[in-house]
């Protein structure tokens, strides 16, 4: 079975069980994958939080205990929709944690996955955006390995990430954390600024860099730009190891 750790937000881990469904070959109930979303989001604590000081308990404990309990279910593929959670001080822990308890559970890295469908379905693309969350973007997690494949990366300024980018993800109010479904359109409005100044600056690609973006941002391309939603590159990635054949074309 493919496994989803939800719980990181909530409607994240929906959104890419939603889309492991839409990227999926199926002229029948019985013909679509067979899958396990598993969301404990009392368990797991805040990602970004825990970068910003370390003084919480490291998400990656509780994520681990999700994640065998996937595999005691059954699945042999999963993944982690939450780019946040790809940072060294936490997915290296999960993998670390996986080991001593000998799992033989394959866990996809979404911002590995997102790079290669960069690389692989955009070839000519080489200076990129990135629209995160504030512990994504002061990691380096999607930067790093991005300049490390030879692209030019583009980031918002830190005050426009900070007084537009990260509240339209974390805002008490207006939030895609706190308002989900319906998004609210301040935080819409929010990350398109954010579209529009990474543009402005010469980005051909965005990477929706937080699992919370692509709910607000569907659209597949911006003003020529194309949008680069993380969530449904994971989706089509677990779809790929786990079935191949099933796997619908771009």
């Amino acid at each position: 079975m493919i496994g989803i750790v939800g719980g990181l937000g909530p409607y994240a881990g929906i959104d890419l069980l939603k889309k492991v469904y839409d990227n999926t070959i199926a002229n029948s109930d019985q013909e679509h994958l067979n899958t396990v979303l598993v969301s404990m989001p009392s368990s797991i604590n805040d990602r970004t939080e825990f970068l910003a000081d370390k003084t919480i308990e490291n998400p990656a404990v509780a994520i681990v205990e999700v994640l065998l309990l996937l595999e005691k279910i059954g699945v042999t593929f999963a993944g982690i929709p939450c780019n946040t959670a790809h940072s060294k001080e936490i997915f290296d822990v999960i993998l670390t944690k996986l080991k001593e308890k000998k799992s033989m559970l394959n866990v996809l890295n979404m911002i590995t996955e997102t790079i290669l469908f960069l690389n692989t379905n955009y070839p000519n693309i080489v200076r990129v955006g990135v629209l995160s969350t504030t512990g994504t973007y002061k990691s380096g997690i999607y930067s790093e390995p991005l300049k490390a494949n030879g692209y030019k990366v583009i980031l918002p300024t830190i005050e426009i990430q900070e007084e537009l980018i990260h509240p339209a993800i974390y805002d008490s109010v207006f939030g895609i954390k706190t308002v989900s479904n319906p998004i609210n359109p301040k935080a819409v409005k929010n990350l398109l600024q954010g579209v529009a100044f990474l543009k402005k600056n010469g980005a051909q690609a965005v990477i929706l860099g937080c699992t919370e973006i692509p709910l607000a941002i569907p659209q597949k391309e911006i003003d020529g730009i194309v949008m680069i939603d993380a969530t449904n590159v994971l989706a089509r990635a677990l779809i790929n190891k786990y079935s191949p054949d099933k796997l619908k074309g771009l």
